[in-house]
């Protein structure tokens, strides 16, 4: 099974990455982008027996910083099945 967990920081905290780039866009001349943040997106294979809650603690545990990030994750449904 194929998994995505997306990491983003959570409100409030601040991310000089984001300023970054929205400084680089600006730069650019690209206008009207207000804000922007920087997050990850990690992709895993997993067996189809892994449970939402073994995800839920790999992200707790090593993915993500709860201090800082949420997390969110996604599975893919396989390509090539049709409904």
């Amino acid at each position: 099974m194929k998994v995505r967990i997306h990491v983003s920081l959570k409100p409030g905290v601040l991310d000089p990455q984001g300023r970054a780039v929205h400084h680089a866009l600006e730069g650019l001349g690209f206008v009207g982008v207000e804000d922007v943040r920087v997050g990850r997106l990690i992709e895993l294979d997993v067996a189809d027996s892994t449970s939402d809650e073994a995800l839920d603690e790999m992200c707790r545990k090593l993915l993500a910083n709860m201090v800082i990030e949420n997390y969110r994750i996604e599975k893919l449904e396989p390509k090539g099945v049709d409904a």
